[in-house]
């Protein structure tokens, strides 16, 4: 059996959505609204196994330089399989090929990401006048990045990570 990584397609948004589920729902990854899985469907990439979705996961360009790492899951019984590898191999090519510098997640997996070269972080490493154009984002990541206290009661307990390119 052969794991093929591909950019997902909207047509994959249900087996993504149940994949993100089976982690969100015991407080393991935060959850997302299946409108936002459709939004982003472009950003994923999946893994492909006899034709069904075993994995999968996202770049979200941030700015100019740096963009985060979202929802990385694998299917229960296919942990410690390679297939999460393949999957980071695969957003970590994304992002070099968009120009990102920096690559930035929010997780409760410090050991796996850090198999990825991640770090964990403190504060918000970003200039004064980026941080202020960060501030008007809407959406909840850019807030994660820039460790706002409003994101904080959803995000205990993760760890804020960074890898440079």
């Amino acid at each position: 059996m052969s794991v093929k990584i591909r950019p997902a397609r909207t047509s994959d948004v249900k087996e993504i959505r149940k994949i993100i589920d089976s982690y969100a729902a015991p407080g393991r990854m935060l959850e997302k609204e299946t409108v936002t899985l459709f939004e982003s469907v472009q950003e994923f990439v999946v893994a492909v196994e006899d034709g069904e979705v075993i994995g999968c996961g996202a770049l979200h360009v941030l700015w100019e330089d740096l963009a985060e790492v979202r929802s990385v899951a694998v299917v229960e019984g296919r942990h410690k399989s390679g297939v999460g590898h393949q999957i980071m191999k695969a957003v970590i090519e994304r992002a070099e090929s968009l120009g990102v510098k920096r690559i930035f997640c929010l997780t409760f997996q410090t050991e796996f990401f850090g198999k990825h070269g991640f770090e964990v972080i403190e504060g918000t490493p970003v200039e004064p006048d980026v941080y202020q154009q960060l501030l008007r984002s809407y959406d909840a990541g850019v807030a994660e990045f820039l460790d706002l206290e409003s994101v904080k009661p959803s995000t205990l307990g993760n760890t804020r990570m960074l890898k440079i390119l």
